[in-house]
């Protein structure tokens, strides 16, 4: 199964593609699509879509993952301006008919490290030794992106066996 993750963000969005087949990972994709902050949001939103539909065009993903929204709720402007990347990520999604997974950074962590509150650089770790790399990304919108694929290729089979 090939899985496209997508740690999406105004100006930098990670993403990571991985085939997945009977627990083991291989790395096929991955990296980021920037904007700046300089530019009007409707070119900076094209961008991100136009990547989007060129990189599902390209790796041809069985499904997308995504991390649900979170924000705190002192930082509202968070969670409107993560609504833009996200939106437009679904939109390449439904244009290209690839099926969309949704799950919360607490279920994506425990499922990569064990634990629901595990640190960013315990799931760098663990990302990188999933998929034998010799270095942990430079962006850690990368690592969460593969770590979203990774973490879907273990709820999907726990989901197809019963487990939880």
């Amino acid at each position: 199964m090939v899985i496209l993750g997508v740690d999406p963000a105004l100006t930098i969005t990670g993403y990571g593609v991985i085939d997945a087949r009977q627990n083991k990972f291989s790395l096929i994709e991955a990296g980021i699509v920037s904007t700046s902050s300089k530019d009007p949001l409707p070119v900076r939103m094209n961008k991100i879509y136009q990547a989007m539909i060129k990189l599902i065009s390209d790796t041809k993903p069985d499904c997308l993952v995504l991390e649900k929204i979170y924000s705190h709720y002192r930082h509202p402007t968070t969670a409107y301006v993560l609504g833009h990347a996200r939106g437009v990520i679904c939109l390449a999604c439904a244009g290209k008919k690839v099926p969309l997974v949704e799950y919360a950074a607490t279920r994506i962590k425990k499922a990569i490290v064990g634990q629901g509150l595990a640190s960013k650089s315990q799931v760098q770790r663990m990302v990188a030794s999933i998929l034998g790399l010799k270095s942990i990304p430079e962006y850690t919108d990368v690592t969460d992106a593969l770590a979203l694929a990774i973490a879907h290729s273990y709820i999907s089979k726990a989901t197809t066996y019963g487990m939880k």
